[in-house]
């Protein structure tokens, strides 16, 4: 069985102080949830306090973005080799706010996947359609593209051996609106058809998570589901009592 992965992430939250208090609340806690792989993804100026704070625990440090170039002059951005030299075990990867606010392309979240993985780097990579893209029923043509142009790069089947995937419905984050357990399972499920066209072996093995708003008290539903292994959870992961309530849901699953 898939092991269940709950990742967080903080975005552009936190101070010093906020980013303790939320790192020893996670680690107090985790222990309720042993069956899952626990991720924190805080802010980059934040990595290296969180990565001193997990010493020793079972809990994985990943960062939220990284640029797909080798170390050089790119003022402003951060590189997988410093990602790694700080502690991380992987990254959150094209995500739909760098998608919408920065532009990221298919082809550019597809570079950045292969150049995690090529420093070992484990890539989370962010998949899904908007709201427009699902009432105009587009949504599997949507994510069809996006998983293609992940398989269809340079060395990406190979980085996504080692990648898990987060299916975010744009259209369930923060507009108040929600995917039933059932919806997501068909998306979830079709991801895992459209991967094994390529490799079915890693098309069972791959851990695919949720995000769209998982919350304490539809988390036990939605990871019920067969082909839901977890939750990438935004909002909910900056207080540890409803994070922890994610992680126990995860925990019980199967």
């Amino acid at each position: 069985m898939r092991k269940p992965v709950v990742a967080g992430n903080w975005k552009m939250n936190g101070t010093q102080a906020s980013v303790t208090a939320l790192t020893n609340g996670v680690l107090t806690g985790v222990r309720s949830a042993p069956k899952v792989e626990v991720w924190v993804c805080p802010p980059y100026v934040y990595l290296s306090q969180v990565a001193n704070a997990l010493k020793g625990s079972a809990i994985k440090l990943g960062a939220q973005d990284l640029s797909d170039r080798a170390p050089g002059a790119y003022t402003g951005d951060i590189c997988a080799e410093m990602l790694k030299d700080v502690g991380c075990h992987g990254v959150i990867i094209g995500h739909s706010e760098r998608r919408a606010y920065h532009g990221e392309t298919d082809a550019v979240v597809a570079r950045k996947m292969v150049a995690a993985h090529a420093k070992g780097l484990i890539p989370m990579v962010c998949i899904g359609e908007t709201r427009e893209e699902r009432e105009n029923g587009s949504t599997e043509a949507v994510i069809g593209r996006q998983l293609d142009a992940l398989m269809d790069a340079d060395g990406g089947m190979r980085a996504l051996q080692a990648a898990v995937i987060a299916y975010e419905p744009v259209w369930a984050i923060g507009t108040g609106l929600t995917a039933s357990p059932e919806q997501a399972q068909a998306v979830h499920a079709f991801i895992r058809t459209r991967i094994a066209t390529r490799n079915s072996a890693l098309a069972a093995k791959i851990q695919i998570l949720y995000g769209g708003s998982v919350k304490p008290d539809n988390a036990g539903e939605l990871f019920a589901m067969d082909d839901i292994d977890g939750g990438l959870i935004g909002g909910a992961s900056l207080k540890d009592s409803d994070f922890l309530a994610i992680c126990e849901a995860a925990n019980s699953r199967g």
